[in-house]
């Protein structure tokens, strides 16, 4: 019996859609190692990891860390290496390409990439990857968390986007501003360095497989697509944002000219 019967309803051929879809995860910590597991599940054929980090070596990371086990820590094995042999378990037929170094040595594996995801704290390499991935045409989902002191308590909050042509980009959306990029070393210190926890990263990174799902089968054709999603941590709800309203009316001028499309080094 085929294993993915019961997601027959994602529209005909969607199983060998998803089988020669080329997927790019980049970030394989907390929220990529929920990404990359997901995808698995579903089927996708072609799974393309970078990350050049080993798991910690004082394992702080394994109440996040999806697949990542004590003998990692010990070996200090990359996690990439985890998130492939976390893929292979669940399916052992999917291609997964393990790149342990900087996504920005990579661009080849970004642009020919089917959608990229971003699964990085950093936010000048989130607004770094969205200039590459709009440059290629690359649908690119990127997801953020972070949590806040208010009034002595914590609030715990995220976003999901959708970045691609045609549609707002981060920087439409609210999500890279110059004062937050000004401001991003300080804005992770409030919980200890770039607090996460396991919950909110699964939530988030459903929401993500989700939009891909979207964009890669013919199951959400006569649905909404929303480019922005946010995440509300305390109270454990995904909501599309207010702000489309907004960003549903605008054209995106961030991306407009010629010269910020295309492989840059092709004469």
């Amino acid at each position: 019996m085929d294993k993915h019967n019961r997601q027959s309803f994602l529209g005909p051929n969607s199983e060998a859609t998803l089988r020669s879809a080329r997927a790019v995860i980049i970030g394989l910590g907390g929220g990529g190692s929920h990404v990359a597991q997901q995808l698995a599940h579903i089927g996708v054929g072609n799974l393309f990891l970078i990350d050049p980090d080993t798991i910690d070596e004082d394992g702080t990371n394994l109440n996040r860390l999806i697949g990542g086990t004590e003998e990692d820590v010990v070996e200090g094995t990359l996690k990439v290496e985890i998130a492939k042999r976390l893929i292979n378990s669940v399916d052992s037929q999917i291609k997964a390409n393990t790149f342990p170094s900087l996504w920005q040595v990579n661009l080849q594996v970004l642009r020919d990439g089917d959608v990229v995801f971003g699964c990085i704290d950093d936010l000048m390499q989130r607004r770094d990857i969205e200039s590459v991935t709009r440059r290629y045409l690359t649908p690119y989902i990127d997801i953020g968390m972070d949590v806040h002191e208010v009034n002595s308590h914590y609030s715990v909050g995220g976003q999901v986007t959708l970045s691609m042509p045609g549609k707002p980009c981060m920087r439409c959306m609210g999500i890279i501003r110059d004062d937050h990029l000004a401001d991003e070393a300080a804005r992770y210190g409030v919980a200890g360095s770039r607090p996460q926890v396991v919950w909110s990263n699964g939530a988030l990174a459903s929401a993500a497989v989700g939009l891909f799902m979207q964009l890669i089968t013919p199951w959400a054709s006569n649905h909404r697509q929303d480019t922005l999603l946010e995440y509300d941590g305390n109270r454990q709800t995904i909501r599309p944002s207010e702000k489309l309203r907004y960003l549903d009316q605008i054209k995106c001028d961030h991306y407009v000219h010629a010269i910020e499309l295309g492989d840059p080094f092709i004469n």
